[in-house]
């Protein structure tokens, strides 16, 4: 009787799958995402929805006074009152056309004069680039208010070395007139914002992957079709934040104009959205009126940031 041994190797049992987290581990992983999204809820609570609700809640009261207003004022509740006098005032309105106009001249040029720059830096064309993202990026350090107070001196006439200069060569320009005050304010804007948003964008630039560009170029693409057709697109998530950021600052336009109201009759105290709501709680102690602005304003602004963010998802899906 003989015995048969295979050569064949004994198949072994198939790798058993890894056990899912006990109760024990899944306890864990919720108590380590507690902990970190802490610091996240307390300071969004304390600084965005408890000044919110606050305002919410203000704009539904408003302060009347007895007799000829030198009595003691009672709160009472008004309802919807203080909404519709701020949407019936023709300067609220006004100063949303004014904003519109600033969002529509102001946000193409810091998008894109950014991201020229960051993909001319990003190209090479440009020596020195740690030195011209300093320089670039100097402007935003220095505070808003204190750059708004430069340019108010360059724009004034009587002051600025520019329109001595312009004069000089027989050009005369106001850069405090009716049809000049706001391109006025878009400079400062842009003068100060160009450099934060290159950084963003040269961020992004610098993580691409090189093999990418490698192969565009091999495949004979230029210097331009490299950019707009490979670069651009693969940093569309970086584009449309910066977008919806500029915006949403726009919308928020108070420094500038504020400082300008003391130069030229041309910014009035209403001019924009934020100065209304200034004036409206701060000159005329309305508050429920300032409540109700800040609160069509908040509005507007996230439905706006909502309709950036679904065009570009849809835009996004459509490409692929």
């Amino acid at each position: 009787m003989s015995t048969v041994i295979s050569s064949k190797p004994t198949a072994r049992p198939p790798a058993a799958a890894a056990d899912p987290p006990s109760g024990t581990g899944r306890r864990q992983q919720r108590i380590a995402a507690a902990v970190l999204l802490t610091p996240f809820t307390a300071l969004l609570i304390a600084v965005f929805l408890v000044p919110v609700g606050y305002a919410v809640y203000l704009s539904f009261f408003s302060e009347d006074h007895e007799g000829l207003g030198f009595g003691g004022g009672r709160t009472v509740f008004t309802g919807l009152r203080s909404y519709l006098a701020v949407l019936q005032d023709p300067s609220f309105l006004t100063g949303f056309g004014t904003i519109a106009l600033y969002c529509v001249i102001f946000v193409p040029l810091v998008v894109l004069g950014a991201l020229v720059i960051a993909l001319m830096l990003d190209s090479g064309l440009v020596r020195l680039r740690r030195t011209a993202q300093l320089l670039l990026y100097l402007p935003h350090a220095v505070p808003g208010i204190i750059a708004a107070v430069i340019w108010l001196y360059l724009y004034t006439p009587g002051l600025s070395p520019i329109i001595k200069v312009f004069a000089q060569g027989h050009i005369t320009i106001d850069f405090l007139g009716l049809h000049t005050v706001l391109p006025s304010i878009v400079n400062i804007a842009l003068w100060s914002g160009l450099g934060y948003n290159m950084i963003i964008f040269y961020a992004a630039l610098q993580a691409l992957p090189r093999e990418v560009i490698e192969a565009a170029t091999i495949d004979g693409a230029g210097g331009i079709r490299t950019a707009l057709q490979v670069k651009v697109p693969i940093i569309r998530g970086s584009l449309v934040m910066v977008c919806m950021f500029s915006l949403i600052g726009a919308l928020q336009l108070f420094t500038e104009p504020m400082l300008m109201n003391q130069a030229t009759p041309m910014v009035n105290s209403r001019f924009t959205p934020n100065m209304y709501i200034y004036d409206a709680a701060f000159r005329r102690n309305n508050y429920g009126l300032a409540s109700a602005a800040s609160v069509i304003l908040l509005v507007v602004t996230c439905a706006l940031s909502y309709a950036v963010t679904r065009w570009s998802g849809r835009r996004e899906r459509s490409a692929r």
